[in-house]
């Protein structure tokens, strides 16, 4: 069997090289798996001016996404508006009959802040393959008591007293290196089980 490929997609407010970003690259690399990161269009602009800037819209960040997917067994993976784009490029992939193994969300945006009312499920909806979102139990995009109340139809595991980045309050006894580590435990056997 090749070795697996997943292509990984940074969220709205840092890019590839964000602590968390690079702790999953690097528990995912050590478990044999082929990790690529990169910096969506608008991102790298932001960096290069020293000053953030807001999103591009979907179509040029699924475009940007899909220039890594080359090779297979391939997976795709993002953190929160990186997760959308990875679940809405694997729709477009598997139209366009390129094989996807499967897609992973880490905190994936329910919803925004404070906005229950304003869903984001379409592109869980749509998603062709077999897809794990990882979310943390008090993720403000999305807590265990909301997202449980939801139809996804996908696998669903909670980190626990997680935030959006799957950090635990101190006095909860849970660690933000525990949370990750069982994140890219979840990622792991997640693609041993679709390769």
């Amino acid at each position: 069997m090749s070795r697996a490929k997943l292509v990984l997609a940074h969220g709205s407010g840092a890019g590839q090289h964000h602590p968390f970003m690079q702790s999953i690259k690097a528990g995912l690399e050590a478990g044999g798996v082929e990790v690529v990161t990169f910096d969506f269009p608008y991102m790298q602009k932001a960096i290069a001016a020293g000053k953030p800037r807001p999103p591009d819209k979907m179509p040029v960040l699924v475009e940007a996404m899909a220039e890594h997917c080359q090779g297979e067994p391939l997976f795709l993976a993002g953190k929160s508006l990186g997760a959308r784009v990875a679940m809405t490029l694997a729709a477009e992939l598997f139209e366009a009959g390129q094989q996807v193994k499967g897609v992973m969300a880490l905190g994936y945006p329910f919803h925004p802040p404070g906005k229950p009312d304003k869903l984001r499920l379409a592109p869980i909806e749509n998603c062709p393959v077999p897809a794990l979102i990882l979310q943390g139990e008090r993720d403000t995009f999305g807590a265990r008591d909301e997202v449980a109340g939801y139809k996804l139809g996908t696998e669903l595991q909670f980190l626990a007293d997680g935030d959006h980045s799957f950090k635990p309050r101190k006095r909860s006894g849970h660690t933000e290196a525990g949370n990750l580590a069982e994140a890219v435990a979840a990622m792991l056997r997640f693609i041993k089980e679709h390769c």
